[in-house]
């Protein structure tokens, strides 16, 4: 038996009374567990066996096979996120980003950013600026990270007028065809993204051209070059067309 941080990504119901949980781990990164009972009313394991469960899970551990859960002790409840449906929206689509991600690059960072992104969430922070940090530097871990210190074609640091997903990040003057413009602050705070800390941000003050600029980039962006299809981001989609 061992205790291993990690949080619920995702749930299937199996047999007539139990449920299988996929839970990204800081010890193994993504494994499946098995909860025993925990449909039944009374069980105690039925209010921690549910996706968004963050804690320390006591579990039987099988490498490569199901593990069996014993015990959970919550570390954080994300209460408010459970209570407003737009933030379980981002949400539920940032637990299966991350899941997508760590089954491609097993860095425990992964867990880091998505337990940092979720804090900020339920704390009230803009979810949509918060889903953008997080989708950039998921992009590191992909191996696909637009060029944001310079020009994507030619590398000239300075006259940036532009992101082209087509081109690959940053685009200058001299290199510009027919992209779309995009406002200075969005190209200013792209970069910031990059490099800002989650877990030490205290204020967001984003307009919004910048946040939709920003966001139709990663969208586009995510298309072009990363396989993930999300269900979760067709969600989020059509919630910010309401």
């Amino acid at each position: 038996m061992v205790e291993v941080e990690g949080i619920v990504v995702s749930e299937t119901k199996y047999s007539e009374t139990s449920k299988i949980l996929n839970v990204i781990t800081k010890e193994y990164g993504l494994i499946g567990i098995i909860s025993k009972g925990c449909r039944n009313l009374k069980s105690s394991l039925r209010s921690v066996s549910t996706k968004l469960t963050y804690g320390k899970f006591m579990i039987y551990y099988k490498e490569g096979k199901l593990s069996t859960l014993t015990e959970v002790n919550v570390i954080n409840p994300f209460i408010n996120i459970k209570k407003d449906i737009e933030k379980i929206s981002y949400a539920s689509y940032l637990l299966e980003l991350a899941s997508g991600v760590i089954k491609q690059n097993d860095n425990s960072s992964v867990l880091d950013l998505l337990i940092e992104s979720l804090i900020k969430i339920d704390d009230g922070y803009d979810p949509l600026v918060i889903m953008n940090i997080v989708e950039l530097k998921y992009l590191e871990y992909l191996g696909v990270m637009p060029v944001i210190d310079c020009c994507s074609v030619c590398g000239r640091k300075t006259n940036i007028v532009t992101l082209s997903s087509f081109k690959g990040g940053y685009v200058c003057g001299n290199c510009y065809g027919h992209e779309k413009i995009v406002s200075e602050k969005a190209i200013k705070l792209i970069r910031m993204f990059c490099y800002v800390d989650i877990s030490k941000i205290t204020k967001l003050e984003v307009s919004e051209q910048a946040k939709n600029e920003i966001n139709m980039f990663l969208d586009d962006y995510y298309d072009r070059y990363t396989g993930l299809y999300l269900k979760s981001k067709k969600f989020i989609r059509d919630l910010q067309k309401i």
